[in-house]
């Protein structure tokens, strides 16, 4: 992945705060190199930081160009999958932010299912009507939303017995061993870094079952089942066990195999959602197939060769 900046710290700047020093460097408001920060698009040498860190001459800066995910100008209408008069199975796309946030000024999935005139149940926080359950803005892939107020009762009931099959397909840094695990491990917000999160007790407890499918030496695809759904739950689980999603540069994952796959996000897809109809007890089950950069860095890594575990 090409960088936008890459620099040594002279004594001058010796001791100072990274996000001071940043500033200077590209010329642009402290905010906005937080925000860098927090996203990931900041090492020293090789690792992330806080905006906290401090800085020492002679350590190797690297600014990394942001991922080609620039604000839309108004919402893309979304695919539909499935859909009724209470509940619309939705295809997310990677870059799209599922409702508005503190420092979310782009258009939302919200907004674009508004838009393209599809009822939205109220609920509690008005910026969520109709959510229940998220996507990261850099995952691909489905999310149930509920059209009606009856649905959003039972739908929120559902999540909360966690009775809702969802399995993601991603591909990690390197191969975890044994094959096949599971992770239970509590995850809490990361007190360095607001906007990230980590296994920490104490802490929500966390539940993620992993099936490698395909080895390729220095990665690995895997199909991730969820039992929990806390926030980020997929990448902090595969990052604490050392195999972050790949492409996925808030939670470690390396730079040169994002770039040896033309990854611009992390390679996280919620590819299957199954569930009992909340109102009419419908057994409903969606498919998604990988999104063209997906398939894209899987056809490179298919290109090295690999093996299906037994």
């Amino acid at each position: 992945m090409l960088a936008q900046l890459e620099r040594v710290v002279p004594p001058s700047e010796d001791g100072k705060r990274i996000d001071v020093v940043l500033a200077g460097w590209l010329s642009e408001p402290r905010v906005r190199t937080q925000q860098r920060l927090a996203a990931g698009e900041v090492t020293v040498d090789g690792a992330s930081v806080a905006k906290s860190h401090r800085v020492r001459a002679g350590e190797r800066v690297r600014v990394l160009a942001p991922p080609p995910l620039a604000p839309l100008d108004k919402p893309p209408a979304v695919p539909i999958r499935w859909e009724d008069q209470h509940l619309a199975v939705i295809a997310k796309p990677a870059g799209l932010v599922v409702h508005a946030g503190a420092g979310q000024g782009s258009p939302t999935l919200v907004d674009a299912l508004r838009q393209m005139g599809v009822p939205l149940a109220p609920s509690p926080d008005p910026t969520r009507p109709g959510i229940v359950h998220r996507l990261d803005r850099g995952t691909s892939g489905l999310l149930v939303v509920a059209k009606t107020a009856v649905a959003y009762s039972g739908l929120t009931q559902v999540f909360a017995a966690h009775a809702v099959d969802r399995r993601y397909w991603a591909i990690v840094d390197g191969v975890p061993d044994p094959f096949r695990a599971t992770i239970d491990a509590p995850i809490a917000r990361s007190a360095a870094v607001r906007t990230r999160f980590q296994v920490q007790d104490p802490g929500r407890r966390a539940v993620s079952h992993y099936d490698v499918i395909e080895a390729f030496g220095r990665a690995a695809t895997l199909e991730v089942r969820l039992e929990t759904g806390r926030t980020h739950q997929v990448r902090v689980h595969l990052a604490a066990i050392g195999h972050p999603v790949a492409g996925d540069r808030s939670y470690g994952a390396s730079p040169t195999l994002a770039a040896e796959l033309e990854l611009f996000r992390p390679a996280l897809h919620a590819r299957l959602l199954g569930l009992s109809h909340p109102v009419t007890g419908e057994r409903i089950e969606v498919t998604e197939p990988l999104p063209a950069d997906l398939s894209a860095a899987l056809a490179i890594l298919k290109g090295r060769g690999g093996r299906v575990p037994s």
